[in-house]
């Protein structure tokens, strides 16, 4: 029996002495059926691709084709090698085709909180896909600010005060905190309660523990003393507390921002009206000050920054009808909103 040459695995043969031109060329042919369509494929003559053929069935040891009239027919071992090398060549074609997309468009990654991402972003950012179709685009929806200096992202939309040390931060909105509820559950509460601070001490309070402004705050700042508050829902999403309101769960201290389409449809309603709304420069547009340089990050900001500023205006109008603003005496610093 002889022994394999080292390298060459069982039947004398390694990867390194296939003659890849000829599997190539041979595949082609098999595709295609007919050697002249193989070499316009291939961009060679007919007489090459024939030539490359008779090299691989040397190689192999086998007939790969025969010929019936004017067509050439896989033999059985021709098949076989068929159903793997158009596998592989087929992948191949793909793997080229990706990257040279992925050399042609350019990529944008984002990082925003869940809320603002499901409730503000999401529903706008196909019309900017529309406008830039060549973009492959990236959203993180995440509480956690982007560690810039070891992960791939361009931007953050943060909430927050502002004032990130080393990084450039524009503020594109600012946030209007009152509490909301549905109208069917401010009415109860009117039914039962007289004053502010009795239907406070009545309502099911809806916290969101990650918002800027929680219950307590909110209270003292419009002078309000509320003996044995009522039981409260607490969630670390802003998205999940506007929905309970909605639902006629509670009262939400929580940002109109994010549900400002409830507010026109009337679906919530501010519950003290009587009571200032809190106005602060809250939604900012976060990267170091290098990556505002790049073109995909110029062509976000010129679409976003309009858009959040007719939001705004959209948001002050509507919450004048009923209500008055107030600025708040200090800005929290740092926390996140979910």
């Amino acid at each position: 029996m002889p022994v394999p040459l080292a390298g060459r695995g069982r039947y004398g043969l390694a990867m390194r002495d296939l003659n890849l031109k000829a599997t190539e060329y041979f595949e082609a042919v098999a595709r295609l059926g007919t050697v002249t369509r193989a070499a316009d494929e291939l961009g060679v003559s007919a007489s090459a691709v024939s030539q490359q053929i008779r090299a691989l069935e040397e190689q192999f040891g086998v007939k790969l084709f025969r010929r019936e009239k004017r067509r050439l027919i896989l033999t059985l071992d021709g098949d076989r090698l068929f159903q793997t090398t158009g596998q592989a060549f087929a992948a191949l074609r793909n793997a080229r085709s990706s990257i040279a997309r992925g050399r042609e468009m350019r990529a944008l990654t984002l990082r925003t909180s869940p809320s603002f991402g499901v409730r503000w972003l999401g529903p706008r950012i196909a019309d900017f896909a529309e406008t830039a179709p060549e973009w492959n685009i990236r959203i993180d929806a995440t509480p956690d600010f982007s560690a810039f200096e070891t992960e791939a992202v361009d931007l953050d939309l943060r909430y927050g005060g502002g004032g990130w040390p080393g990084l450039t931060a524009e503020c594109l909105m600012h946030d209007f905190v009152l509490p909301l509820c549905s109208p069917a559950y401010l009415e109860r509460l009117r039914d039962e309660a007289e004053g502010p601070e009795e239907m406070l001490g009545r309502a099911r309070l809806i916290d969101s523990v990650k918002a800027f402004y929680r219950w307590d705050s909110w209270l003292a700042s419009n002078g309000l003393v509320v003996a044995g508050l009522g039981q409260s829902f607490r969630f670390d999403r802003s998205s999940m507390a506007i929905e309970m309101a909605r639902r006629g769960g509670g009262v939400a201290l929580d940002s109109a921002v994010l549900c400002l389409d409830e507010i026109e449809s009337g679906e919530l309603v501010p519950m003290l009206p009587q009571c200032p709304v809190i106005a602060f420069p809250a939604y900012w547009l976060v990267a170091p000050p290098q990556h505002f340089n790049r073109r995909i990050v110029k062509r976000f900001h010129e679409w976003i920054a309009p858009e959040a500023r007719a939001h705004e205006a959209r948001a002050r109008e509507l919450l004048g009808r009923d209500c008055s603003f107030a600025a708040p005496d200090a800005r929290p610093q740092g926390l996140l909103r979910g």
